[in-house]
């Protein structure tokens, strides 16, 4: 494994690193935080909650050395809506209202060991690794910082960085911020760290394997890493432990989309599908490297395939497979594939959206897009802009760094919980339930009802519409086992409605996928439109249009999507999954307003739009 496994630009990490000998220039003030009011308030037919579940900050490796100087509890102010430095002295803040839930998960493989390896007269100071890579003399900075992340990866540490009561300690600060922070009522959150698992594709690339590992509310005192072990079994082996002796977890597959398809595997036995299915009941379907509904050469007749797509391993030029192994749409329908052979499915998950920030809070406004990490906002590493202060673009452009991750991030994302309330213990209960979404970014609301009874259409004015839905249905992530048959196929009920504070909707899709043989199958559907009805499963044009010249948009769309759907193509015994996906109208891309901010055309090899969009979690027809 050569240089390209963390996607380091030499130049941008020197300058760092040279720079690192300072204090920290973030330095946390006193935990004082409000008191919630001892009336909850809690909805029986619950409410949409946003929160983010995958934030790093300063205590990560990777964020440390590039930039990052949050801690946990700048990170929780963040999410409340308190501005931020970015680390090399940007403000930034969260774009809307404060969220309603959050969890700090920092790399656990080192944690905080970076920070105190690059604080003079410290003892990790004093080690060989520390002297490589921050003193005075050191050469190669770049290539002895990346030993660090080979360990990540095979299991072996750096004997004399591995500090396990420095990250132990760590880890302690972190809870007691993430306690200091939890408002039930307000604003809930959750202790969590980052298994930071990989296996090597090449000697230059890596596929991911990474998993967040969020704690209900009690957390261990000693985190399980890949330093412990490379294998995803044994984390969910240890979480089993962990929730015998009363600290109950789950663990979030992300970026299945750079796994090579070794994310959801295709060959499990029972034992080991119950055991997966009992510690990861959600998967993260989007975030800033991209999202992993689909990719459009698994789903080529689905024309929104091609969103924010991220091709790259880990910190590489190579390409990630799209196998299906690698994508949530598919592996729906192989899961239950596996379940037809083994009794389990292990793929039998919600989905929810989070960010990946390495700064401390995400960047989820494709105006005021501020990047994943620090050295992001600079123009020639976004590559938005014609380099070196030109209005135009050059002939056969080459960019002259190799921060070939910043073009492709995308400005996302958020969970999304149906809960009673905002507390630990509601939220939680949801994410077991799989009663989640995921959005792109905006805070739209999705929510996806089988209904076991037959209902009308009537359904959709009645004032009590969400209680019906409970009364004679189930909600998304579960299975609907309703008397289906020819004459009876399987009914749902969608309904979305947009962020008051981003583009209106255009349409309603259902998506459906199943297998055929050993062939994963599907649909996209769409159910309901801004304007009009749909015309054998398809919206006409719905005259939302885009002016690429100042991002303003022409059209009204919609505020909000409601139908009952059957689906009239049901056979008779089949196994399938279905859910919900709701689009905006279309927007200009993060590259498109900072083209327009410089006065120079969009760059040619980026999307110039996007259309944001949420995903309901699934439900299984059996």
């Amino acid at each position: 494994m050569r240089a390209y496994i963390l996607g380091a630009s030499l130049l941008a990490l020197t300058s760092v690193l040279t720079g690192c000998q300072a204090e920290t220039d973030a330095a946390s003030k006193p935990i004082a935080v409000p008191t919630a009011s001892a009336d909850i308030p809690r909805s029986e037919t619950k409410m949409a909650l946003f929160g983010d579940l995958h934030v790093h900050t300063m205590n990560s490796f990777d964020a440390y050395i590039f930039g990052t100087r949050a801690d946990a509890d700048a990170a929780y102010r963040f999410a409340q809506g308190e501005p931020m430095k970015n680390g090399m002295g940007a403000t930034i803040q969260l774009s809307g209202p404060p969220l309603d839930f959050y969890s700090v998960t920092d790399h656990g493989e080192y944690l905080g060991v970076v920070p105190q390896m690059a604080k003079r007269g410290s003892p990790l100071s004093m080690t060989d690794t520390a002297k490589s890579i921050f003193g005075l003399l050191a050469t190669d900075r770049r290539a002895n910082f990346l030993k660090i992340g080979q360990t990540v990866v095979n299991g072996e540490e750096l004997t004399d960085i591995y500090d396990r009561e420095l990250m132990d300690s760590t880890w302690a600060e972190t809870k007691r911020a993430t306690d200091a922070h939890n408002q039930p009522g307000v604003f809930t959150t959750f202790a969590g760290y980052e298994f930071t698992a990989m296996r090597l594709v090449s000697d230059t690339a890596a596929a991911n394997l990474h998993r967040n590992v969020i704690f209900a509310d009690t957390a261990p005192d000693r985190l399980f890493t890949t330093l412990d072990s490379v294998d995803p079994a044994d984390l969910w082996t240890w979480m089993d432990g962990q929730r015998a002796d009363g600290k109950d977890g789950l663990a979030i597959p992300h970026n299945s989309n750079a796994s090579n398809g070794m994310m959801f595997a295709g060959k499990l036995s029972a034992d080991e599908a119950t055991l997966r299915i009992r510690n990861e009941p959600l998967a993260e379907i989007t975030q800033v490297k991209g999202t992993s509904e689909t990719h459009p050469s698994s789903s080529p007749n689905d024309e929104w395939a091609d969103f924010e797509q991220y091709e790259a391993l880990i910190g590489s030029t190579e390409k990630s497979t799209p196998d299906w192994g690698s994508f949530i749409r598919q592996t729906l329908a192989r899961g239950m594939a596996i379940e037809e052979s083994t009794g389990v499915n292990p793929y039998q998950f919600g989905v929810i959206g989070s960010s990946d920030t390495h700064l401390g809070g995400p960047a989820l406004d494709e105006e005021n897009f501020f990047g994943k990490f620090p050295h992001d906002l600079n123009p020639d590493n976004r590559q938005s802009v014609p380099p070196k202060g030109e209005k135009t673009w050059p002939e056969n452009f080459e960019p002259s760094t190799d921060l070939i991750s910043t073009p492709q991030y995308g400005a996302s994302g958020l969970a999304g919980v149906w809960a009673e309330a905002n507390t630990r213990e509601d939220i939680f209960k949801s994410m077991k339930a799989r009663e989640t979404f995921g959005t792109s970014g905006p805070r739209m609301r999705i929510r996806l009802f089988g209904l076991q009874d037959r209902v009308g259409e009537n359904i959709l004015s009645a004032p009590d519409m969400i209680e019906q839905a409970y009364e004679y249905g189930i909600p998304m992530g579960g299975t609907l086992q309703a008397r289906l048959n020819g004459a009876n196929p399987p009914q749902f009920l969608g309904w979305a409605a947009q962020d008051a504070n981003s583009a209106p909707l255009e349409r309603l899709q259902m998506v459906k996928t199943w297998m055929d043989g050993d062939t994963p199958q599907e649909q996209v559907i769409d159910i309901a439109c801004a304007s009009g009805e749909p015309t054998n499963g398809r919206c006409a044009d719905q005259g939302l249009s885009l002016d690429l010249s100042n991002c303003t948009r022409s059209g009204n769309g919609a505020g909000e999507l409601k139908t009952v759907w059957t689906d009239a193509n049901y056979e008779s015994g089949q196994h399938a999954a279905y859910y919900l996906r709701a689009l905006e109208a279309p927007k200009c891309r993060w590259s498109t307003w900072d083209a327009i901010r410089n006065g120079s055309e969009p760059n040619p090899d980026m999307k110039p739009s996007v259309q944001d969009r949420a995903w309901s979690s699934a439900i299984w027809v059996q």
